[in-house]
C-alpha cells in the first residue's frame, strides 16, 4: 500500500479539476487522431460525413434550377441546330440531373453509422463526371456557328458544378475535367486569334473556379472544426453542470444527515448527562451528609461544572442542527425586547463584575412589543452578551443599545472593547465551531457556535445580522428585526365595543 500524501488528501478520492480537464483533453486528442488516421481525407469521420451531407443537400436542391437552365440553353440553341437535337440534349441533361438527385436523396436517408463514406464519395464523383459529359455535349449545339454561345455555356456549367461539388474535392475535379476538355475542343471550329484568346480565358476561368472551390472546401472544414469545438465546450459545460448539481445534492444530503445525526446524538447524550448533573448536585450540596474528605466536595463541583458546560454545548449543537435542518419552530407571542435585554444584562452582571467590566446600557423605553419567540430572543441576547464579556479583557467596557430602526423596526447592538477580529477571519468566526486566532489566545474556551446560532435565529425572524470588527478596536454585532414584527398599542376596550379584544396589529410605521 502506498503512503498517503498531502495531494491525495486535498483531492480526495478523485482527481483534481485541472487533472480531470487534462485527461479529458488528452482523450479527445487521441480519439481525433485515431479517426484521422483511419480516414482517406485526413479528417475525422464526422467531418467526412458532414462534407458529403452538404454536397448531397446542394445537389438535391439544385435539380430544378439546373433543369430550367438546360431548357433555356436548349431553346437558345435552336437558332443553330434543329429542335430535335436541342431537345435530345436537354432530355439527357434532365435524366442525369434526376439520377444525381436520387443518389443524393438516398445518401441523405441512409443511417450515418452504416454509410461507407469511400464508396459514396466515388459515387458522387462518378455522377459529377457523367453530368459534366452531358454538359460538354453542348459543343455540338454550337457546331454550326454558335461556338461562342457554347463557350460561355461551358463556363457557366463549370462554375455551377465546381461550386456545388466544393465540399467533395474529388467530385469537383471530376466535374471540371470534361468541361475543360470540351472547352479546348472549341479550337477546332476556329483558329483565329480571337478564338484562341476566348478559349484560353474560358479555360483559365474554369481553373479559377476549381481554386475557388478549394477555398470553399477549406472554409467549410474550418466552420466544421469551429462547430465541433463549440459543441465540445457545450458538452463539457453540461457535464460540469451535471457534476456540480450532483455534488450539491450530495452535499445537501450530507449536511442534512449530519444535522439529523447531531440532533439524535444530542438527545442520546442529554439523558445520561442529566443523571450525572443530578447526582453531582446531590454530592455537591452534601444532601446525605458531609464528605469524609474535603477534596470530594471540590471534585463534585468540578463534575457539576463540567456537566453544565457539556449540557450547554449539546444544547447549542441541537439548536444549530434544528436551524440548519429547517426544523426549528418559533413559538411567537408579544415580547418586549427591552425587558428581555434587561433580564439578560442582569444575568451577565456577575460575570462582568468579576472581570471589572463596565456595561453601558441605552434602551429606548418607547419601544412597543414584538411578535417573536421570547426564548429565541433571550438566547440571541445572552449569546451576544456572553461573547462580549468573554472576549473583552479585564477592565474593559461593553455598550448595549436597543432602539428604533429608520424603517420602523427595532435593533439590538452589542459593542465591546475587546481585541477585535481581523477581516480575513470574519468568515471563520461565522462558521460552525469557528474561532479566530486572537480569540483563541486571549479569550476563554468556547464552542464557536454562538454567532451561527444567533444568525440563524435572527434570519428565522426575518431580521438581519451584521458583524463589524477591526483588530484592537473591538467588535460590534447589530441585530435588526423588521418593522412587520413591531406591534401597536392596543386601543382601550369600552362598554360599547365587544368584550373580545381584537388581534394584535402589526405596523411598519417609522418611529419619531
Amino acid at each position: 500500500m502506498s503512503d498517503l500524501t498531502v495531494e491525495m488528501v486535498q483531492r480526495g478520492r478523485g482527481p483534481s479539476t485541472q487533472e480531470a480537464a487534462r485527461r479529458l483533453g488528452v482523450a479527445r486528442e487521441i480519439r481525433s487522431a485515431r479517426e484521422r488516421l483511419t480516414s482517406r481525407t485526413g479528417l475525422e469521420r464526422a467531418f467526412d460525413h458532414e462534407l458529403l451531407r452538404h454536397y448531397a443537400q446542394y445537389r438535391a436542391g439544385s435539380g430544378i434550377p439546373l433543369g430550367v437552365f438546360a431548357m433555356a440553353l436548349a431553346a437558345a440553341a435552336t437558332a443553330w441546330v434543329p429542335v430535335a437535337v436541342a431537345g435530345t440534349w436537354a432530355l439527357c441533361v434532365f435524366l442525369v440531373i434526376t439520377l444525381n438527385s436520387m443518389i443524393s436523396r438516398r445518401f441523405l436517408g441512409a443511417d450515418p453509422d452504416q454509410v461507407d463514406l469511400v464508396r459514396w464519395r466515388w459515387r458522387f464523383a462518378g455522377g459529377e463526371a457523367l453530368q459534366s459529359l452531358v454538359w460538354s455535349a453542348m459543343i455540338g449545339l454550337g457546331a454550326t456557328g454558335g461556338w461562342t454561345f457554347a463557350l460561355f455555356g461551358l463556363v457557366i456549367a463549370a462554375a455551377v458544378a465546381t461550386m456545388l461539388a466544393a465540399t467533395v474535392p474529388a467530385a469537383a475535379v471530376a466535374a471540371l475535367l470534361p468541361l475543360c476538355a470540351a472547352t479546348l475542343c472549341l479550337l477546332t471550329f476556329s483558329s483565329g486569334v480571337d478564338t484562341v484568346m476566348l478559349v484560353a480565358m474560358a479555360a483559365g476561368t474554369q481553373v479559377f473556379f476549381l481554386g475557388l472551390s478549394r477555398r470553399l472546401y477549406a472554409s467549410t472544414v474550418g466552420a466544421l472544426h469551429s462547430r465541433a469545438e463549440k459543441d465540445a465546450v457545450f458538452g463539457e459545460l453540461e457535464q460540469a453542470k451535471a457534476n456540480s448539481d450532483e455534488a450539491r445534492r450530495r452535499a445537501e444530503e450530507a449536511n442534512l444527515a449530519k444535522s439529523r445525526f447531531l440532533a439524535t446524538m444530542s438527545h442520546e447524550l442529554r439523558t445520561p448527562l442529566n443523571a450525572i448533573l443530578g447526582f453531582s448536585e446531590v454530592m455537591k450540596n452534601e444532601v446525605f451528609g458531609a464528605h469524609a474528605a474535603p477534596s470530594y466536595r471540590e471534585y463534585s463541583n468540578d463534575i457539576h461544572d463540567s456537566g453544565m458546560h457539556l449540557l450547554n454545548l449539546i444544547n447549542e449543537i441541537l439548536d444549530l442542527s434544528r436551524i440548519e435542518a429547517g426544523r426549528y419552530e418559533l413559538n411567537e407571542e408579544p415580547v418586549l425586547l427591552a425587558g428581555v435585554v434587561e433580564e439578560c444584562r442582569h444575568m451577565m452582571a456577575l460575570r462582568a463584575k468579576a472581570k471589572n467590566q463596565i456595561v453601558h446600557a441605552s434602551v429606548d423605553s418607547s419601544l412597543p412589543r414584538l411578535w417573536a419567540d421570547e426564548r429565541a430572543l433571550r438566547q440571541i441576547v445572552l449569546n451576544l452578551l456572553s461573547n462580549a464579556v468573554k472576549f473583552t479583557p479585564p477592565g474593559g467596557e461593553i455598550w448595549l443599545t436597543v432602539g428604533w430602526t429608520p424603517l420602523g423596526g427595532q435593533y439590538l447592538s452589542v459593542r465591546d472593547s475587546g481585541p477585535g477580529i481581523p477581516e480575513d477571519e470574519l468568515g471563520t468566526v461565522m462558521s460552525s465551531f469557528g474561532r479566530g486566532a486572537l480569540a483563541i489566545k486571549t479569550a476563554e474556551q468556547g464552542s464557536g457556535l454562538g454567532l451561527p446560532i444567533v444568525k440563524g435565529l435572527v434570519e428565522l425572524h426575518g431580521g438581519q445580522f451584521q458583524l463589524r470588527s477591526r483588530p484592537r478596536e473591538g467588535t460590534e454585532v447589530i441585530v435588526t428585526l423588521p418593522a412587520a414584527r413591531a406591534m401597536d398599542t392596543l386601543p382601550p376596550v369600552t362598554d360599547e365595543e365587544p368584550a373580545t379584544a381584537p388581534e394584535p396589529k402589526r405596523t411598519s410605521r417609522r418611529a419619531a
